[in-house]
């Protein structure tokens, strides 16, 4: 059974968000009642878009330091800027989704949304999959604003326009999009008498991150627009890692806090902070289904 460094983890974040950032002298050593016991392991497919792929080998790596059991990864489908209907309607030669799906041996299933909602494709899956996998439950991710918020007139045109982002601005832009999302999925467990249409609320975690830049209590990162690599918003090492997160506690309803995966560009201190900060946003939101077990 892997031993999970809660105690070293919790003391760096403690530290960095105490105040100025110190230099710590974290151990590794920790008390034999910081290990867990894994969950069993689950029958997991992606679809989604580039907010999203990156996810997949990152979740792989986690489930490793884990040291979850009979995890399996059926695969990954992935269209760049995509909705979801996009992979419903991807030819049936080429749609490994609907054969994963089809097959039944699919335990959770993703999908990524766009900012058009409702989604088609959400309803279709949805069908699909709980017609051959009662059990089966469907993720959504709904993601951080492409190009921050969709006002036009307030729309970013260069990354460094996000410097000056009003973070009320942009957790309303979330808001916004998720609701909508929020309505979807209500709607479809209502169909199904169950629910089984779940969400992951990764936009609200990265508006999170973002005000902590703003406060200066993220270490490592001065500007908002040093967590992205482009206007659009594709997320550099910070926000690629917290997506992952996220995506993590809600397939595994567990939280990432104290897993020892590759760095990836972040140190210790930032990947404590960005875990802690994954499990309080999923946990603690009813759609994602683990505040309300």
């Amino acid at each position: 059974m892997p031993v999970l460094l809660h105690a070293h983890r919790r003391q760096c974040f403690a530290a960095v968000c105490g105040g100025a950032l110190v230099a710590l002298a974290c151990t590794s050593s920790v008390a034999a009642d910081d290990a867990r016991t894994p969950p069993d392991g689950l029958r997991v497919f992606y679809t989604g878009h580039s907010f999203h792929m990156f996810v997949p080998p990152r979740v792989e790596q986690m489930v490793e330091a884990s040291g979850i059991k009979g995890h399996k990864l059926v695969g990954t489908q992935g269209i760049g800027g995509s909705r979801v209907i996009q992979h419903w309607d991807l030819a049936d030669e080429k749609n490994n989704a609907k054969a994963a799906l089809t097959s039944g041996e699919v335990d959770v299933f993703t999908m990524a949304a766009h900012v058009t909602i409702p989604d088609d494709g959400i309803t279709n899956f949805t069908e699909l999959g709980l017609k051959h996998n009662p059990q089966l439950r469907l993720l959504v991710q709904a993601s951080w604003y492409p190009f921050d918020v969709p006002d036009a007139e307030k729309r970013i045109r260069d990354n460094t326009q996000r410097d000056d982002m009003k973070i009320q601005d942009l957790q309303a832009a979330v808001d916004q999009w998720r609701t909508k999302l929020e309505a979807q999925a209500d709607e479809l467990n209502k169909q199904h008498d169950h629910q089984a249409v779940f969400i992951i609320p990764v936009g609200d975690a990265v508006v999170k991150l973002r005000a902590m830049v703003v406060a200066g209590t993220y270490p490592g990162v001065t500007k908002q627009s040093e967590l992205f690599r482009d206007p659009i918003g594709h997320g550099g090492p910070h926000i690629q890692a917290l997506a992952a997160y996220c995506n993590y506690a809600a397939i595994y309803r567990t939280t990432p806090e104290g897993l020892q995966t590759p760095p990836q560009g972040l140190g210790d201190a930032q990947q404590a902070i960005l875990q802690k900060l994954a499990w309080e946003t999923v946990s603690k939101y009813p759609h994602a289904g683990i505040a309300s077990n």
